[in-house]
């Protein structure tokens, strides 16, 4: 998980977790590896993390978290960063104060995604409290959810004032967002999205990337979901994605990415 070339800076790793004693283990463990930041997950709503206590169920203990950010920060020379969410649920949004806490821990920036816990990746985003986030703490602010395209990522600065943005579902088979975002937020102006001849050949080179560092039938099963975000809002799309989901080989898959023409 922690295998990169060099051409992954500024490089960040995300640690998980909220026992003490394994947390400086895993700073022990991460002494020896090139990046450049330390991300301490306190956001992710899944149902074997929270019930670990860990991730979003941190939220529920902002002194505990404290705590915890104030141990990194003493134990790595680092720059050391947190991820949140707005809250448990809707009715206890406690970004602001975890915000707060965070930054006298010595944290030198926060991400937020805009939804509480139990929202998890569905509802509305909350940009106001990201725009409270934001005024509160002097340190930069990250925000997310729901950045699938150029305008919805330049809806989340205008709306929160944020320092910038993390794109995560938004990009898993449209790696042209990036560029899309850029040209919208220099000048308001809307490129024209790849050709599918052009979307053909960066499946090919993905499904060649994942082969060359999985092997052929780890990279070929990890191909499957990419094959489907790829392909999405394509017509008659349908068969293609059902033998894709059964694949098993790399002469499979070419033969359906092909088929795409």
């Amino acid at each position: 998980m922690l295998a990169s070339t060099d051409g992954d800076r500024p490089l960040g790793v995300q640690l998980l977790g909220c026992e003490e004693k394994y947390i400086l283990k895993a700073l022990d463990i991460l002494a020896p590896y090139a990046f450049d930041v330390i991300d301490f997950n306190a956001a992710c709503p899944a149902r074997k993390v929270v019930r670990r206590c860990e991730g979003a169920a941190l939220l529920k203990e902002p002194k505990k978290l404290r705590k915890l950010l104030s141990l990194i920060v003493k134990n790595t020379e680092r720059p050391v960063t947190v991820k949140i969410r707005t809250g448990w649920d809707t009715s206890s949004v406690n970004a602001v104060n975890v915000a707060r806490l965070a930054e006298d821990a010595g944290i030198k920036g926060i991400f937020i995604h805009g939804r509480t816990k139990l929202e998890e990746y569905s509802g509305e985003i909350d940009y106001a409290t990201i725009k409270q986030v934001k005024r509160a703490v002097s340190i930069p602010v990250i925000a997310s959810g729901n950045i699938l395209s150029a305008i919805l990522a330049k809806k989340m600065f205008d709306d929160t004032g944020c320092d910038g943005i993390t794109v995560a579902r938004g990009s898993l088979g449209n790696p042209w967002i990036f560029k899309e975002i850029a040209a919208v937020m220099k000048d308001g102006r809307m490129i024209e999205h790849p050709s599918l001849k052009e979307i053909i050949s960066v499946m090919l080179k993905h499904l060649e990337a994942n082969i060359a560092f999985y092997g052929e039938r780890r990279g070929v099963l990890l191909f499957r979901k990419f094959f489907s975000s790829y392909t999405k809002g394509l017509r008659n799309i349908r068969p293609l994605r059902e033998k894709a989901s059964r694949v098993k080989t790399k002469k499979e898959v070419e033969g359906l990415i092909n088929a795409l023409h």
